[in-house]
């Protein structure tokens, strides 16, 4: 018998942004702020860069219309207990735990998220493929980081990004702060990414997180960042290797759509104390 007769979880990652799995297929569990903002912290909870609850759509009551009800979704929430529509890393890294506890085959699956329904497929050297829909330059704008006003594009990925693409110097820039936002453009905030070409097909990036901060891998900011990269060459269609600074990913965009490639690590888990998890 396990010590402690709380929720289950399991922690991992996908190139290093972490999170805390909480499997919930009924949709028992009282998901607060407060609780996600505890687990996420990493000296008073687990530690982690936001929470993926697992649960079936149709126990989840704001899940999107248009995603069944028996398909496994994907409610996750960033660190500071908001809730976000999309995370690529961690997409991989659910769609890694279905497969890992018996909850779907490997292969191809479906996973439900607040952006839509998004096919995956699971790769036997642990790699995940996510398709991640159309990345849409929808305008541009501009931040300040390092007291220097910095110009990007706008790029929906399911969720808001300003890809910022020039010759960085990614070591140097100050990012323990949210860099400033139009809040007109992005009136729900937004992810930033800044990228700086490395010659051929490769892309070096940074980027911060709204309701998170700086991490160390964005899914759906690599795919932002492959957006503007392409942009700024002058092409709509394309791949990239990313490399941020968990690790490295490969994005591809295509006409109707984009994929994201990279791996999907389970660490390990538990059960949490039923004291901690009513006061955290």
């Amino acid at each position: 018998m396990h010590p402690f007769g709380g929720p289950e979880y399991i922690k991992g990652h996908g190139t290093q942004n972490d999170f805390v799995i909480l499997p919930d297929p009924d949709g028992e569990l009282e998901l607060t702020g407060d609780r996600v903002r505890a687990l996420c912290d990493r000296q008073r909870g687990l530690g982690a860069d936001g929470v993926l609850r697992v649960i079936r759509a149709g126990n989840l009551p704001d899940a999107p219309a248009d995603v069944p009800s028996d398909v496994w979704f994907m409610d996750y929430r960033n660190a500071d207990g908001s809730i976000a529509e999309m995370c690529g890393n961690g997409v991989r890294v659910f769609a890694r735990y279905l497969v890992a506890s018996g909850l779907a085959p490997s292969g191809d699956l479906l996973v439900g998220t607040r952006a839509g329904i998004r096919p995956v497929h699971t790769h036997q050297d642990g790699r995940v493929t996510v398709e991640m829909g159309q990345a849409k330059i929808f305008g541009e704008s501009t931040t300040t980081v390092n007291g220097t006003a910095v110009a990007g594009v706008a790029v929906d990925v399911g969720n808001p990004h300003l890809a910022c693409v020039g010759a960085h110097d990614l070591d140097a820039l100050d990012l323990t702060a949210a860099p400033p936002h139009d809040v007109n453009l992005f009136p729900d905030g937004v992810n930033v990414e800044f990228v700086r070409p490395r010659g051929g097909d490769e892309v070096r990036i940074r980027v911060h997180e709204r309701g998170v901060g700086e991490t160390r891998s964005c899914g759906t900011g690599t795919v932002a960042a492959t957006a503007a990269a392409l942009h700024a060459a002058g092409q709509t269609t394309g791949r990239r290797l990313v490399h941020i600074p968990g690790g490295t990913v490969e994005v591809e965009i295509t006409a109707s759509g984009s994929t994201l490639t990279g791996p999907a690590v389970l660490v390990g888990g538990g059960r949490l104390d039923p004291d901690w998890w009513q006061n955290p």
